[in-house]
């Protein structure tokens, strides 16, 4: 009896010393966000911590109130996240890893609940408009909330009858609900990538990308020398996106990923090339790419 308290003391002395030296990360939503899903994904044992918005993420990485944050930045089907690439052109902060996990929206409603009584759903407007054809099979209402995870917490909260929320699996575990369905999503190939942020670059691995943010003059064929300066040294374009510039209507800054490290001799060399190219430019971070 006393080898088994003695064995179960070091089995918690040790789960504590593990808890105390894993990082603490920063993600929006409620426990059992598909945002903390991505934080365990990448970091395996860390201590997350919620905050209601994308800014309260970054600023609590800014302040070093955390070690990292993880935000979402595109979805397969719906796109960028506009706010998260608005507040990396803003921040100090870098990116320093990208996580891209499978999507699968559940209906999760009250223990003893049957689909038949459910009336309205809440979750993210993105959730929602990923399950419309689920929605308008069975008659549901799609109520507007901040959070898919938070939608659970408040069903479970406020006790709602009649009333579900569209989120994680894991959701419905943290917050003592049913899975009444699960993969509800109109396109079953939903991936959500997210950032992994913090104050410095991650080392170059030979497998990595660079994200950057740069302008180009309001002339013809601006654009095209600026990335002409990429395949001029065989860097790899893998993305580009546009977001309007909000001081100057009409004119845009333009977001890219590119195959390689901001060290890397021709990434190098190409960044250095694309300055004299454009009206500004700023390197958002290098990190290895996920699989």
């Amino acid at each position: 009896m006393v080898h088994c308290t003695n064995q179960s003391k070091r089995t918690n002395e040790t789960a504590l010393r593990l808890w105390l030296m894993s990082p603490s990360v920063a993600f929006q939503g409620e426990m059992g966000a598909y945002s903390e899903e991505a934080a365990h994904v990448h970091f395996g044992q860390a201590d997350v911590r919620p905050f209601r918005t994308l800014r309260k993420v970054f600023d609590a990485v800014e302040s070093k109130a955390v070690d990292y944050g993880i935000v979402p930045a595109e979805n397969s089907i719906e796109g960028i996240v506009n706010q998260t690439y608005d507040l990396l052109l803003e921040s100090p902060l870098k990116i320093r890893g990208e996580v891209k996990i499978r999507i699968e929206h559940c209906l999760l409603a009250l223990p003893s609940t049957e689909l038949r009584n459910i009336h309205v759903a809440y979750s993210h407007p993105q959730a929602l408009a990923q399950c419309s054809r689920f929605l308008e099979s069975n008659g549901i209402d799609a109520a507007p909330a901040y959070d898919t995870a938070g939608s659970a917490k408040m069903i479970h909260e406020k006790q709602l009858r009649g009333a579900a929320a569209i989120a994680s699996e894991r959701a419905a575990q943290v917050h003592e609900l049913m899975v009444l369905q699960r993969d509800l999503g109109d396109y079953p190939e939903n991936f959500t990538r997210f950032f992994v942020i913090g104050w410095d670059d991650a080392r170059a691995t030979g497998q990595d990308k660079t994200s950057i943010v740069f302008g180009t003059p309001h002339t013809p064929g601006s654009l095209h020398r600026a990335l002409g300066e990429l395949a001029l040294r065989q860097v790899n374009l893998m993305k580009i996106e546009s977001r309007p510039v909000r001081t100057t209507p009409w004119e845009y800054h333009f977001f890219v990923d590119i195959a390689g490290h901001r060290s890397d001799g021709s990434c190098a060399e190409a960044l250095d090339s694309l300055r004299k190219a454009t009206t500004f430019l700023k390197v958002l971070g290098s990190y290895p790419a996920a699989v």
